[in-house]
């Protein structure tokens, strides 16, 4: 029986979903997989946190430090979310040689070069199953289930919050601020929601699943993110009315000219599968060369949903022979095509604006009352006809 000593760094939501499902699960993990999984430490300032869950004081050490020099410890699993002080506590146990475990989406895609160094350094690794669609199995889908395809496209509906507001609004006509406030008051959003409802969030994402999936470094800063702040009542009534569902998507795509990444609000077909996720839920949908069509879809958040996908990386981290190492994340960033081709739903105050904003256009479009569709045009004319015609919201087509 192999024993792994598991460090869990901070109790909040989701490290005390995976110090429950550890503990609860232990006799189980040890039985089906050799692997004998006990929480040795934790790292929480707050104690009332650590006695909510029957963790013996004992247990609460006073820094990485401790952590790191423990021959006890073999699995770190960090919950402290943001860059500070998290990257500088996981490079020390990586360099510690630690193997790491991790859901935190803004550490990774901000500091990922600086955590495979530190993992090399100290021939440890770095997982990261949680990060990413909560508890679906979508970064090892990538990793290890793909390897006979060239992946071409990536869709995702990769925030829960987003995804509850949007499918609030079209099931029940409400408002984007009235929605948001319920999402506020049952938890699903932060009291400051800008890192949903403006696609920070989805952007990290989408910057850790892409350059898995084309083993290349796409940074987060070179994806164009847009929210969904601006979408109203009017425009998802367009949507239904035509056959559409609004949905912020994660979208990243290899093209001849290079790949495309961006964020922001899209018009999807019903007969779309992405256009049946409602609610809190999350899907992946990836097109590969040889596979065809795959779809990934579950809880994208929560302390059991991704308290889930902690343990399966922990058990993975034990079990593995050798440490995954990234060396595309170390090389220069992959150059993204910010140019690509689209299409566009632009909404005015009335029929007569919209008709006003055709008068130059070149593009092919349609008209319905108040809205124009652009039909394939390039994303810089785009950002020009909205520029000079100033429509009150636009939003893509899939």
């Amino acid at each position: 029986m192999k024993h792994v000593g598991i460090a869990l760094l901070g109790l909040g939501v989701v490290g005390s979903g995976t110090y429950q499902i550890l503990k609860n699960r232990r006799k189980e993990i040890a039985e089906i997989y050799g692997v004998d999984a006990e929480v040795v430490c934790v790292l929480e300032r707050d104690l009332t946190k650590a006695d909510a869950l029957g963790i013996d004081r004992s247990m609460v050490w006073s820094g990485i430090e401790e952590v790191c020099a423990s021959d006890k410890v073999d699995v770190v699993a960090e919950f402290f979310g943001g860059t500070r002080p998290a990257k500088d506590f996981l490079c020390q146990a990586l360099r510690a040689g630690k193997n790491v475990v991790t859901s935190n989406k803004e550490l990774l895609a901000k500091h990922w070069k600086d955590l495979e160094e530190a993992g090399k350094e100290g021939n440890a690794g770095i997982f990261f199953e949680a990060s990413c669609v909560g508890g679906v199995p979508v970064i090892r889908a990538l990793e290890e289930s793909c390897q006979g395809n060239e992946i071409q496209a990536l869709y995702g509906i990769v925030n829960g919050t987003t995804n509850y507001i949007l499918s609030d609004m079209t099931a029940n006509g409400s408002d984007y601020q009235s929605v948001l406030k319920e999402c506020q008051r049952l938890g699903y959003a932060e009291a400051n929601p800008a890192a949903d409802v403006e696609g920070y969030d989805s952007t990290y994402k989408l910057s850790i699943l892409s350059s898995l999936a084309f083993r290349k470094h796409i940074d987060y800063t070179d994806i164009l993110r847009e929210g969904i702040t601006n979408v109203s009542a009017k425009d998802i009534d367009f949507a239904t009315a035509n056959g559409y569902v609004v949905k912020l998507l994660a979208i990243a795509k290899k093209q001849a000219d290079g790949i495309e990444a961006h964020v922001y609000p899209v018009l999807v077909p019903v007969n779309h599968q992405l256009a049946n996720v409602s609610g809190s839920f999350n899907a992946l949908y990836v097109v590969g060369d040889n596979v065809g069509e795959l779809m990934f879809y579950g809880r994208g958040a929560g302390a059991l949903p991704t308290g889930s996908a902690i343990v399966s990386d922990i058990i993975f981290a034990a079990t593995r022979g050798r440490v995954v190492r990234y060396p595309f994340i170390t090389k220069e960033n992959e150059k993204v095509n910010s140019d690509f081709v689209t299409s566009c739903y632009l909404r005015y105050n009335d029929e007569n604006t919209a008709l006003n904003a055709l008068k130059n256009m070149t593009y092919q479009y349609t008209t319905v009352n108040d809205a124009v569709i652009v039909q394939s045009v390039k994303e810089s004319e785009l950002q020009k006809i909205i520029k000079d015609t100033c429509p009150l919201s636009y939003i893509r087509i899939l």
